[in-house]
């Protein structure tokens, strides 16, 4: 029975072509299915967001439109998701998640009492939101990866 030698290099350099080939669809598809699944659950009623929605509403613009924005927020949460399985809307998709994140990340500095138990110490809520960072990190990684726009001055 004669030992193999494992070639480490030519195994770091599949895995490394193979993360290379699955990194973009894959983040595609992760974003697509929490903005996807967020976003449906806020439309059936389910979503465990829905009190601090509801209160950051209430201090910003008024509760009485809660209903209406709430249902906005989760139709505009299942465009993105959908938006990023295409590539060729990533464009219009980053702009989109960014207005987003703005929003569902304000409760951090708009009603503390929701998002942090003390200082530096985030509630469940908070750590919800502050996740949206990894989610940020991942567009802006499938935002560098396309394509240049063509160069299309006249001659």
């Amino acid at each position: 029975m004669t030992k193999r030698k494992i070639n480490y290099q030519a195994l770091d350099l599949r895995l490394i072509a193979f993360f290379n080939r699955i990194y973009i669809p894959l983040a595609r598809f992760a974003i697509f299915l929490v903005f996807f699944w967020f976003g449906f659950i806020k439309l059936i009623g389910l979503s465990p967001a829905s009190p601090l929605a509801k209160a950051l509403t209430e201090q910003t613009i008024g509760l009485e439109h809660f209903d209406v924005l709430f249902v906005v927020l989760a139709l505009i949460e299942c465009v993105i998701g959908v938006l990023f399985l295409f590539p060729k809307l990533t464009r219009v998709v980053i702009p989109l998640l960014l207005l987003h994140m703005l929003i569902v990340c304000s409760p951090l500095l708009l009603i503390p009492a929701y998002t942090w138990q003390s200082f530096l110490v985030p509630t469940l809520e908070g750590q919800y939101i502050i996740k949206n960072a990894v989610v940020v990190a991942l567009a802006i990684g499938i935002a560098a990866s396309t394509q240049p726009l063509a160069n299309s001055k006249k001659k």
